[in-house]
């Protein structure tokens, strides 16, 4: 059956597909229209080296990128940003080609490795809380207060604005708010750590980071590799509608991170940080 990619962002980007399906329905099978989300991989280059490639939703794929190399540790501003565009020819697209203004274009030691990673699941097993103090990362701002039943109110507002997932089921999102629960951005992507590398590239091209007064709601559940990328945008607090894993929560408190998990209705848990929620 043919899958018909359609333009659909903001940006023009494809990152919703229309294919013919049989849907069985109380025993009638009836041949109805439905809506895909799109999964292609984008391809990083830093010059000429293959520094990435990942599935994800086309779509703001410049923040895509230019959250990555913040979250990696491979730029810590925007300043260090040459060039980042789409590359031209077969593979144009899905090809992000990266300048630095760095000499040489040189990597770190810490980042002079292979990053593949996929939608579900980021870059696996490569990070661990080690290797985020040998960054030098900070923790975020600790004067930072929200009010409960503004978090509360996060959820509803992030399920709104998802566009995409509303045609298809199939995208995860992650929205900075401020601490007035105003929508400040909002970016979709089958994979979760994927909208939160857009949200944060936004910041960066934007010249917003770090994001130290404002609040990250994701869908999904809290991992490891989520909080460490809010932790590298200077984001005080973190919410998920799902659970965090056990590294993540080590990784919040550590660093004074607000992380909070099952924020359904008028219940949420606090796992770290507790101090910037009142009300």
């Amino acid at each position: 059956m043919e899958i018909v990619p359609k333009p659909n962002s903001s940006d023009g980007s494809r990152s919703i597909a229309l294919t013919s399906v049989e849907q069985w329905q109380e025993g009638a099978v009836t041949r109805v229209q439905d809506y895909l989300a799109v999964e292609e991989p984008l391809e990083i280059r830093l010059g000429d080296v293959a520094l990435s490639v990942t599935m994800r939703t086309p779509g703001h794929d410049r923040e895509l990128v230019a959250g990555f190399l913040v979250t990696e540790g491979i730029i810590s501003g925007r300043d260090e940003l040459k060039k980042l565009e789409a590359a031209e020819g077969v593979s144009a697209g899905n090809t992000m080609s990266v300048e630095l203004t760095t000499a040489g274009e040189s990597l770190s030691a810490q980042s002079q490795r292979s990053f593949m990673a996929t939608s579900s699941c980021g870059i696996c097993g490569k990070a661990t809380i080690d290797s985020i103090r040998s960054r030098g990362i900070k923790a975020p701002n600790r004067e930072l207060r929200l009010n409960a039943q503004i978090l509360c109110a996060l959820p509803d507002k992030l399920r709104q604005h998802q566009a995409v997932f509303g045609r298809t089921g199939g995208l995860h999102a992650a929205a900075a708010f401020n601490t007035a629960g105003e929508l400040l951005v909002i970016r979709e992507d089958i994979g979760r750590h994927n909208a939160v590398d857009k949200v944060i590239g936004w910041a960066l091209l934007n010249d917003r980071l770090p994001l130290s007064d404002v609040a990250l709601m994701v869908s999904g559940r809290g991992g490891f590799e989520i909080v460490q990328k809010a932790l590298v945008a200077g984001i005080p607090v973190l919410a998920s509608v799902s659970a965090p894993s056990s590294l993540a929560v080590q990784l919040a408190r550590e660093f004074s991170m607000t992380l909070v998990g099952f924020l359904r209705g008028q219940r949420f848990v606090i796992y770290s940080g507790e101090r910037r929620i009142g009300g």
